[in-house]
């Protein structure tokens, strides 16, 4: 059965404009229902990992480098903090830093012995990735995703306890290390922000298995290749036309006119051809908008005029 998903942002972040009709038809004619909100429920809606959990450090580790089998992995990012009346706040992470491979060559051995002599290798196979690698049996505590960090303060996120007393260690020494290194000095006057501080998330071993629905997977999120990839799919980068049996990743959009355009008008057009069965629209607020051909007979349900106007008991007017 052929069939397209597309991943979207949350809805609030496309509302404000009135759908074109022949969409807002559409939309209003579908089945809806909404379910667990966030980018993580979003994509394990997609993907099913044995066992089940989410080890982010071990997926992109294996896309970046091939080599995760046999560890257990945690990101170690490098991040950009500055200091306030309450803490430190992390103002810029990863991608945003603009970092190059000279960037990492220069920080990265400044670093490697601090985490070299605690048993943890340190490595950047991506210069804005950087990875720590543990034995399997390694025990974690529980580290907060960075984009829940992001903009924060940094202490409170912290992991709490004995558990995380040596993680907060290792920060401090590498925060202290990095704020002193010239070639943060060096960025700085090149008018670059300097990496100050990491942050460490995402632990994990890779899964036994990942499988997905889908033969193609279209987007250009490093977690979402890295889950395709695992799953053995078929991962390009996204184009502004949709395909079959395809998840397609169009989470970056903020424009509806142009979601409705270039993605939903040739996927309904596919939909009322045959050449598509199923059109699924999964929103990261998690709302589902699941389309399917028959549902053109559906004429006595109103069109949806906006986004937020969805209600899952679908109750005829």
């Amino acid at each position: 059965m052929a069939q397209a998903t597309l991943l979207l942002p949350a809805r609030t972040r496309l509302v404000g404009q009135a759908l074109p009709d022949d969409v807002a038809r559409a939309l209003g004619r579908s089945d809806r229902s909404d379910t667990d909100a966030g980018e993580r429920a979003q994509l394990r809606r997609q993907f099913q990992l044995v066992p089940d959990h989410w080890p982010i450090a071990a997926l992109t580790r294996q896309r970046d480098a091939g080599d995760a089998a046999g560890a257990r992995w945690l990101r170690a990012d490098p991040v950009r903090v500055s200091p306030d009346m309450t803490g430190a706040r992390m103002l810029a992470h990863g991608e945003s830093l603009g970092l190059s491979a000279e960037d990492a060559a220069n920080l990265l051995p400044a670093l490697k012995p601090l985490f070299g002599d605690a048993g943890m290798p340190l490595d950047a196979p991506h210069p804005a990735r950087w990875y720590l690698r543990l034995p399997l049996e390694a025990q974690l505590p529980e580290f907060a995703p960075v984009d829940d960090v992001l903009g924060d303060d940094l202490f409170a996120h912290l992991p709490h306890g004995d558990a995380g007393r040596r993680w907060r260690a290792l920060l401090s020494e590498a925060q202290v290390l990095l704020h002193n290194h010239p070639w943060n000095a060096q960025r700085v006057s090149q008018g670059k922000p300097p990496v100050n501080s990491l942050w460490f998330w995402g632990a994990g071993a890779l899964p036994d298995f990942v499988r997905t629905g889908f033969r193609q997977v279209k987007g250009n999120d490093v977690l979402l290749q890295a889950l395709a990839q695992a799953a053995g799919v078929d991962a390009s980068h996204a184009g502004g036309e949709g395909g079959v049996d395809a998840l397609i990743d169009l989470r970056h959009l903020r424009n509806l006119d142009l979601l409705c355009r270039d993605a939903l008008r040739p996927l309904l057009e596919a939909l009322k051809k045959g050449e598509l069965d199923t059109l699924t629209l999964d929103f990261e607020d998690g709302g589902l908008y699941a389309l399917r051909r028959e549902q053109r007979w559906r004429f006595w349900r109103r069109p949806l005029p906006r986004l937020d106007a969805g209600r899952p008991d679908h109750v005829p007017a």
